[in-house]
Formats: structure tokens, sequence, C-alpha cells
């Protein structure tokens, strides 16, 4: 189950989201290549290794990281959670408030995973903690606005338009299992970097959330958007035929 799109428009353009998913693709195509690894040495140099953090070496990976992926489809996933849910929040904090909080969820998403597992000498790549972090700040400020995902069970391929909290809380859940069956012995992914970014854009978004009232804010708008939600056509999965 993945999102698709949300019922949320911006009024204004999202220049710092796009110009972070320029920023992305453009990183991905310049790490593009064969090396050891399958990986080229710029891609290596960039990636974050908690073991070498916590002994003060190759400092530069706590945000290089976050602009590299390792592959199609770990570039796609980010972006689009990124393009999705992003330019609401751009829109409420602004476009360098956004920004810093982008960073700043990227930052504390990769200490989470530091902590986590300080010796690890496995490369962590991605934006994931970042837009973790974005999705947290979403749930708090537009937790029933209405997002529309794909759900793909074996053979059976459907749209669902459900809260946006539904949807961000069982992804939430999702990360801690998979950062407890991590620590159980089942690597791969930085689960506690996405679980820990996620609560830091939780956090981070409260001085936002109290700006708009809290939880009066909630109560006027009854968790939705402050503004008409989109309206789109009703989806479907196109039909072949024989």
């Amino acid at each position: 189950m993945f999102p698709i799109r949300d019922h949320n428009p911006s009024e204004k353009t999202p220049y710092v989201t796009l110009i972070l998913i320029g920023l992305n693709i453009v990183m991905f195509i310049a790490t593009l290549g064969d090396g050891p690894g399958g990986m080229p040495d710029l891609w290596w140099r960039l990636a974050l290794y908690p073991g070498a953090v916590t002994n003060g070496d190759m400092l530069i990976g706590l945000v290089s990281h976050m602009f590299l992926h390792a592959g199609f489809m770990h570039i796609a996933g980010n972006m689009l959670f990124l393009w999705i849910f992003g330019d609401n929040l751009e829109e409420r904090m602004g476009h360098l408030g956004f920004l810093i909080f982008y960073l700043a969820c990227g930052l504390l998403a990769a200490a989470a995973q530091i902590y986590a597992n300080p010796s690890e000498m496995i490369p962590m790549v991605g934006a994931s903690g970042a837009v973790a972090g974005v999705m947290g700040g979403y749930l708090l400020l537009y937790p029933r606005a209405r997002v529309d995902v794909l759900v793909i069970i074996i053979i059976l391929i459907r749209i669902f338009t459900i809260p946006a909290w539904v949807m961000l809380v069982l992804w939430f859940g999702v990360q801690l299992l998979g950062g407890f069956s991590s620590i159980a012995g089942e690597g791969g992914v930085a689960y506690w970097a996405h679980a820990g970014g996620f609560a830091a854009g939780v956090v981070l978004t409260i001085p936002v959330f109290a700006r708009v009232g809290g939880a009066a804010y909630w109560r006027r708008n009854d968790g939705h958007p402050p503004h008409p939600e989109a309206r789109y056509g009703r989806s479907r999965v196109p039909q072949v035929r024989r």
C-alpha cells in the first residue's frame, strides 16, 4: 500500500520541495554506474556510516546521504512521498522554514539510526528519514485530509481513498515493527531512521501547530485542510483488450 496523491491542494508553488526533488534526481544520475558493489566511488564516499560518525569520521555523510539512493524504485518512492506531503507543509511553514525543517528531520533520523546501530559500517543512504519527518508533520496538521492509496495484493489492484492519519499511523507502525525485527537480525532497511524522522517531524511541527491554534485548529476544521479539497474523477486501472 502506498499513496499516489492527496486531496489537499496547495495554493503556492512549493519551490523548496521541487528543488529538493531536483537535487535528488541530479545526485541519482551523478552516482549511476558500475563500481565496487555496483555503486561508483562518489556514492560510497557520500554515504552515511554510523560506525565512522561515532568516531568523528566522514561527517559529511550526515547531510549528503539524504540525496543518495540505491536504485530507481528507492528514489521514486521517496520523491513521490515528498511530492504528495511536502507542498502543504512548505505552504504552512514558508520556504526557508520548510527547508530547515526537512534537513533537521533528516539529521535527527540519522541520529536515531546511529543510536540504534552505533558500530554499523553498512552504508546508509536515502531521503527516507527526512521525508518521514514531512509525513509526521503532515499527520499533526492535516490528520483527516483524504489520501488515495494504491493497494496491491497479489493480482488484486485497487485504489482506495482513506484519511491521512490511517495511512500514516500504519506506515509508522510498520517502521517500528521493522526496527525491532532488525535488532533480531533482519537488516537491510534503516527502520529506526524512518521512525526517528517521523517522530522528529511531529515534534518539530508542534510550534507551527500551536501557532495556528492547536486543538482549536483541529476543531475548526475537524482535522481537514482549511480549504476546499481537490476533487478527482474516479480512478480506474486500465483494461487491456484481447
